[in-house]
């Protein structure tokens, strides 16, 4: 296997190279991952061994969330701003080899990077037909978070989360 550098993917210490299910006795379950998060912290704070945790998210979905709607217009003032910000890129490079040391690099790989930009923005939008008329942005996200943990610290864990649970307003998370 290898990383997206060419080099030979490593595996972090003791953590399996293969995905696996994860493993452990629950020791908490709470609604969002900012809980479950400090529940951890929580227990790194409290010089818990933090390796025998795991937070898991269970009931899993992907949530697509609608931004706006495209337009004809959207599509190429966006396909023109990305394509400008490489075209000044390339500019500026060229410009590092210029030897009048002029700005010519510079506004000709704008321009054409906006030019260029907007051209494959619209060939790509044409081509989806009115298809997908939408801007969204995808996350995954769980119906609920549960912190697993090694069946030798699993007690210890619980009756801490349980005195921080009680000790936070409102007698839990």
């Amino acid at each position: 296997m290898t990383n997206p550098f060419g080099g030979q993917a490593r595996p972090a210490p003791g953590l399996p190279q293969l995905p696996t299910p994860p493993t452990g006795w629950p020791v908490g379950s709470y609604a969002t991952y900012e809980e479950a998060q400090r529940a951890v912290d929580h227990l790194a704070d409290s010089d818990f061994p933090v390796r025998d945790l795991t937070i898991v998210g269970v009931d899993l979905m992907l949530v697509e969330r609608v931004i706006g709607r495209l337009t004809w217009g959207r599509v190429l003032a966006s396909g023109a701003a990305s394509g400008a910000w490489f075209g000044l890129f390339v500019g500026l490079l060229l410009s590092l080899f210029s030897p009048d040391g002029s700005f010519l690099p510079i506004l000709v790989g704008l321009a054409s990077g906006a030019v260029f930009g907007m051209a494959f923005a619209a060939a790509g939008y044409g081509a989806s037909k009115g298809r997908r008329d939408f801007q969204s942005a995808s996350q995954m996200v769980a119906g609920r978070y549960d912190v697993l943990c090694e069946p030798r610290n699993a007690e210890q864990a619980r009756e801490m989360l349980a005195r921080l649970a009680m000790g936070s307003p409102g007698g839990g998370f």
